[in-house]
């Protein structure tokens, strides 16, 4: 059921001068409004202007989408961006967190912060008196699980019964989806290589955060995992900065790769999600890559609808 302007301003209305570090950070009816808000926003039925505000970026990871879907979205709220990379800061040489975030809150209204440590996020946010979001750390990717699931909502209306597999290296990708996906009450299956399953902790709160309403597996059996699947998810096996493993990681995902033969096990009515960027041949085929299942491009372009309606929630623009 769609939602009213007011209703979306209701459900939406603490998140001003919130965080949004996980998507264990918002509630189901929270996470519903925000795709409600991203859809009209990305159909021209809603306009927002929070006047001119200023969104820092401040990534140590290179970033496509992540960037350019952000400063976009701010652009379009009548905003501005402010690029704050380690090699133009302080924040290279060595500068405390502590330090950092307490003078740009100072200039910014909000950062959107992409790192490797999870716990270099979370001190930001102790410091900081402005919104931090998380742009993605090695723990999770949150602006990117909103991304997804507003994608599968817009192919099936709902996600009523729905069963969502991701096949490949349990990062943080595979821990947002499974957050995400318990609070929504989507089924999320997961396989990978033993040794590469998701961590513990992260499957222990998708579980609890789940309880009845859904379920949340863990698998070493792409074939048994992807069975009846309605979503069919994948990423690359060697995130940035594993790299140096990218040779034995190959061998370990052999029998992991999402292609024609894997697909025929899923729902007759089953879309192909990738966050990119993707390695056609080794965790997705070309064929499954390009085929009409695939709501790829899809999901990128929901980076900038979900990441708008985001930052007008957090910055109080509703």
């Amino acid at each position: 059921m769609d939602l009213s302007s007011q209703s979306i301003s209701s459900q939406l209305s603490n998140l001003n001068g919130c965080d949004y570090i996980s998507c264990s950070d918002l509630k189901s009816e929270q996470i519903s409004a925000l795709l409600e808000l991203a859809t009209q926003l990305k159909k021209g039925n809603r306009r927002i202007d929070l006047g001119n505000r200023v969104l820092g970026l401040l990534f140590s990871k290179a970033s496509t989408r992540t960037r350019v879907s952000f400063q976009v979205a701010i652009a379009r709220l009548g905003g501005q961006t402010i690029d704050l990379s380690l090699q133009a800061t302080q924040v290279g040489r060595g500068e405390p967190v502590r330090d950092t975030a307490r003078v740009l809150s100072r200039y910014c209204d909000v950062l959107a912060i992409r790192t490797y440590s999870n716990d270099e996020i979370l001190n930001y946010a102790k410091w900081a008196s402005i919104p931090i979001i998380n742009a993605l750390t090695d723990l999770e990717h949150p602006c990117q699980a909103l991304a997804d699931f507003l994608t599968i909502k817009e192919v099936f209306g709902s996600f009523d019964g729905l069963k969502l597999s991701y096949i490949g290296d349990g990062n943080n990708v595979a821990n947002s989806l499974m957050i995400c996906g318990a609070i929504l009450g989507v089924d999320v299956h997961i396989a990978s290589p033993k040794g590469f399953e998701p961590l513990s902790l992260i499957i222990k709160q998708a579980k609890a955060l789940a309880g009845s309403a859904s379920r949340i597996e863990i698998s070493n059996d792409p074939l048994e995992v992807v069975e009846g699947a309605h979503v069919v998810y994948t990423d690359v096996w060697a995130s940035m900065g594993q790299e140096k493993e990218q040779l034995q990681r190959k061998d370990s995902f052999q029998g992991f790769t999402v292609d024609k033969s894997l697909m025929a096990k899923s729902h007759k009515d089953s879309i192909v999600l990738h966050c990119l960027p993707a390695h056609r041949g080794e965790e997705i085929s070309e064929e499954v890559f390009e085929s009409n299942a695939s709501k790829i491009f899809d999901q990128a372009e929901n980076r900038l609808h979900v990441q708008q309606a985001l930052l007008a929630a957090l910055l109080g623009g509703l």
